[in-house]
């Protein structure tokens, strides 16, 4: 309670001072969940400003598709299909992957900014920082997809699979940019600029990307790297994708980009809390 004046009497009033009370009836998790998602329409508010964002995802993966469509296309031969639907689930997992860069650089950019500290300063969920920027990203990567698909079928991409087999093929790929831009908040959560966060993420992708059955036949590659090339997550991503948007057997590779991208959660999800943590506090 705190008193004030009124100017006719000159006399204290009485009055009642605005106090922060908890909210009873939910819990920790539903806090954290409402914080997220409160931090994830933040992100998405400010995409509409920044439109260079949609635009420059866009534009790479536009210049991957009509330049192995038109220029090495011709030369890779892809038995069972033509090399433009080969092509295509290589490009959205490709987009997905270096799209996942962007969410750590967002985090490197609100750190260097000092936004961060002011989250810090408020009553929300440690986790909500990170988990709101790869949902805001995950809504980014599917208008891409969206459009890169359209730009497909432009070129001569033709989904053979059914309805539920193109929805099964964009969760298992949305799940898996999901676990990736918590690769790319661990590294931008542990460099010290922007630039950093952007030239760090390429690294470790490249590799992954192009050395994988993206944009070749796995049997194409020597033995050495065949070993490699099968079993990690961006084959098997891609392997998976084909089969459900081709209509071809799926085997195992859709569990394997499942339990890659649970993985990957499971590992870089903590570090990359614990690493918001250690920088925050």
């Amino acid at each position: 309670m705190s008193t004030t004046t009124t100017p006719a009497t000159n006399r204290p009033v009485a009055t009642q001072r605005s106090v922060p009370r908890p909210v009873a009836g939910h819990g920790p998790l539903y806090w954290a969940v409402a914080d997220a998602l409160v931090l994830a329409k933040r992100s998405l508010i400010a995409m509409p400003r920044v439109p260079e964002l949609i635009a420059f995802g866009v534009i790479q993966p536009v210049m991957f598709v009509v330049l192995f469509r038109y220029v090495f296309g011709g030369a890779i031969q892809t038995p069972g299909a033509h090399y433009v639907d080969f092509l295509m689930p290589g490009i959205f997992v490709q987009t997905v992957a270096f799209g996942s860069i962007a969410t750590g650089i967002g985090l490197a950019e609100d750190l260097h900014k000092g936004i961060i500290d002011r989250f810090r300063s408020l009553p929300m969920a440690r986790s909500a920082v990170l988990v709101g920027r790869s949902l805001s990203d995950l809504v980014r990567n599917t208008i891409t997809l969206l459009i890169i698909l359209v730009v497909g079928v432009a070129v001569g991409f033709r989904p053979q699979g059914s309805l539920a087999a193109m929805v099964a093929a964009f969760a298992v790929l949305l799940l898996f940019a999901f676990a990736f831009s918590w690769i790319a908040a661990t590294v931008g959560l542990s460099v010290r600029s922007v630039e950093a966060a952007q030239s760090g993420g390429f690294i470790w992708l490249f590799p992954l990307v192009f050395a994988s059955t993206a944009f070749v036949p796995l049997q194409s590659m020597p033995g050495w790297l065949q070993a490699f090339a099968a079993h990690q997550p961006i084959s098997v991503t891609v392997d998976a994708l084909r089969g459900f948007l081709l209509n071809r057997p799926v085997g195992t590779s859709a569990w394997q980009s499942v339990a890659w991208s649970l993985g990957i959660l499971v590992v870089f999800a903590p570090l990359a809390v614990a690493r918001y943590r250690k920088t925050s506090g």
